[in-house]
């Protein structure tokens, strides 16, 4: 390396070194200046930046295949609107067709955490729900699964019942009225003497009230039943005509809105619900008054429709409507069934004839208001 020459008594620096000068005076402003913070910069004493919200995934079970409408028309749509409302934080999963829980075990499974929402039938826990028996109950007269739902779930507000306040009860529908379909004319209740009709439960006690013979058996045995000629009719909602394909063992249908109702229950784990912030609480609650109102009300409705005229009009079935004395007849008899109800819920602490008399009134209000 070549040595500075001095001119003038003074130091000349060449080029490099003039460079290596300016980068050492850099350094040491650079280094003086790590003491001191921005306002944009970050220390490690610093907290964190925020992360965003987790999703919470709700799992929900119910027994329908998943192209049945409780799935396609109700529980999808649902699910995705509740999404969208909670900004994408809650999204739920359906579990169709039994494939997390059976039937009969999905309130239980809900009361339990093994699902977070369970959709099925109250009356497969019967002993459970004692009060809600009421709105299944024979003798009252429901004109649309619309009117049924809503007396159901404005009744179960009014009444408040304990049996459903373990979980947190978000909607509640029904399939409405059931109808006769037979094999053989029914037109009055001569002809339902001993007539053989598939029916479980309450509809069974209910027939047999009637006079007629009712066979326990699942819905999914009563084609094949009613097409060997084991049972000469049935006793459901008209959507299984077409669901189950009735219509085509069967030949008359006998419309007896006063004879069959069966509820159903949508409902959420409570420790769950209560985990929720009540913003998230609320933007849920608004979504389920709007599909309970503009869905699941009327689920049944539509599909009773559909398959009532793909019954009469492709199947050539004929629809026998019973004149007014003969359905008081048949309601007169079912009576003593709604006696017995009063006197179970006295017994067990309940006020009977209030909870009787409140399906009734709510019933008369909205078959009137929906007709």
């Amino acid at each position: 390396m070549k040595k500075a020459r001095f001119v003038g008594g003074k130091r000349s620096w060449r080029p490099g070194k003039i460079l290596l000068s300016l980068l050492l005076v850099i350094a040491l402003l650079a280094v003086g200046g790590c003491g001191k913070t921005s306002p944009t910069s970050t220390t490690s004493k610093e907290a964190p930046k925020k992360s965003q919200t987790q999703t919470i995934e709700l799992r929900l079970a119910h027994f329908w295949p998943s192209t049945h409408p409780a799935e396609v028309e109700l529980v999808q749509p649902w699910a995705k609107a509740i999404e969208e409302a909670t900004g994408g934080q809650v999204k739920i999963v359906s579990y169709p067709n039994q494939t997390l829980l059976q039937a009969d075990s999905i309130y239980d499974g809900v009361l339990n955490g093994i699902a977070d929402i369970g959709i099925s039938c109250f009356s497969y826990t019967r002993n459970g729900f004692p009060v809600l028996e009421v709105f299944e109950l024979p003798g009252i007269t429901y004109e649309s699964s619309r009117v049924a739902s809503t007396v159901a779930w404005e009744g179960i507000k009014e009444l408040n019942p304990k049996e459903v306040q373990d979980t947190k009860l978000m909607m509640v529908l029904t399939t409405g009225p059931g109808d006769i379909y037979s094999k053989v004319p029914v037109r009055n209740l001569q002809d339902l003497k001993g007539l053989e009709i598939r029916a479980t439960g309450l509809s069974a006690k209910t027939l047999q009230a009637l006079g007629a013979t009712p066979v326990a058996m699942p819905q999914s045995d009563a084609y094949e039943s009613l097409s060997k000629g084991v049972v000469k009719a049935n006793l459901g909602p008209v959507e299984v005509l077409k669901g189950w394909r009735q219509a085509e063992v069967t030949q008359y249908l006998t419309q007896t809105p006063f004879l069959y109702n069966t509820l159903f229950f949508v409902t959420m784990n409570l420790d769950k619900w209560n985990s929720l912030d009540p913003e998230t609480q609320k933007a849920i609650e608004k979504v389920n008054e709007k599909f309970f109102k503009e869905v699941a009300a009327g689920l049944w409705d539509k599909q009773n429709d559909e398959a009532l005229k793909w019954a009469v009009d492709e199947k050539g079935m004929e629809l026998i409507q019973l004149p007014a004395d003969e359905a008081q007849r048949w309601i007169d008899l079912v009576k003593p069934i709604q006696d017995d109800f009063v006197k179970r819920m006295d017994k067990q602490g309940f006020e009977g004839a209030k909870i009787l008399n409140t399906a009734k009134t709510l019933a008369d209000k909205y078959n009137k208001e929906f007709k």
